[in-house]
């Protein structure tokens, strides 16, 4: 049985899920009719099985189910270790409620974030409850500094451009005992970005990255510029160039119930296929 640390893809579709609430279009009745074409909001599980520890990136509205998910692919006699937060948008946070006294009633579970998302969880209710009762604990990031999670499991927080009305945005780097990954849910786009997207990938074995939206013609009547992230044809066009090893390495996820990429028989899904990308799906594993 093997001992290296690996992680768990808990969720791949933007912050409401699929299906979306309040959408009555086919791309969300015929998740509603058939549960194989449901997706959970992004997330990530990290596992390392030496030191019997489990952690969660990202604590989704949909927690409950994501931790079923976890015990799924790992011990759950080992419990939760702790939670990284990316940023404080409603899909990536709020499955925090779930650690108050009324549910788990945890004691100094970890959560770790970045200062300004910190400070928020500090000073407003209901999320100050779980810090003034003790039953989580914030442990501040710096960006670019590595910390460990445990003895074969380290991460490193990167700033990225981000609506930024409560906190910071970060994507992660997770170094493993052989090899690395990055994770990067939300980023307004890659070209503002102080680093280069292609850089990055090959730097990891392992990208899962904003797949939000597919192009600019989705969401008919909504200002994308208001809720901005790369579009996804776009990436794919950036991308083209790059190594196929590279391209294989991208697996995009925080799908948005809209983007027709969700939909297997658009062409949307083959232009995607063909580029040597692919979609995170949940319950993927991957060994660090």
């Amino acid at each position: 049985m093997s001992t290296a640390p690996y992680a768990i893809v808990l969720g791949t579709a933007q912050d409401g899920g699929i299906p979306h609430t309040g959408c009555y279009k086919p791309c969300c009745e015929r998740a509603r009719q058939n549960p194989k074409f449901t997706r959970l909001p992004a997330s990530l599980g990290l596992v390392d099985p030496v030191d019997q520890q489990r952690f969660i990136i990202d604590c989704t509205p949909e927690f409950p189910r994501q931790l079923e998910l976890l015990n799924a692919y790992s011990d759950r006699s080992w419990g939760l270790s702790g939670v990284l937060l990316t940023h404080a948008h409603i899909g990536h946070y709020t499955g925090l409620i779930h650690f108050g006294r009324e549910v788990m009633g945890t004691d100094t579970l970890p959560v770790y974030t970045m200062p300004r998302m910190a400070d928020f969880l500090r000073h407003h209710a209901p999320w100050r409850q779980l810090v003034d009762f003790g039953h989580i604990e914030l442990h501040e990031l710096k960006a670019d500094q590595s910390i460990p999670l445990s003895q074969n499991l380290t991460i490193t927080a990167h700033l990225v451009p981000h609506r930024a009305e409560i906190s910071e945005t970060v994507g992660f780097t997770i170094q493993g005992k052989q090899t690395s990954a990055f994770y990067l849910p939300d980023i307004d786009d890659f070209e503002s970005w102080d680093r280069s997207l292609e850089v990055v990938i090959e730097q990891v074995e392992r990208a899962w990255i904003d797949g939000t939206f597919f192009d600019a013609n989705e969401l008919r009547g909504r200002d994308l510029s208001t809720i901005p992230h790369p579009l996804m044809s776009e990436t794919l066009k950036r991308l083209e160039m790059s190594s196929k090893a590279l391209r294989a390495k991208v697996h995009f996820i925080h799908l948005n119930h809209s983007n027709p990429v969700c939909q297997i028989d658009q062409a949307a899904y083959l232009q995607m296929q063909a580029s040597g990308c692919q979609l995170a799906a949940e319950g993927d594993r991957f060994d660090l």
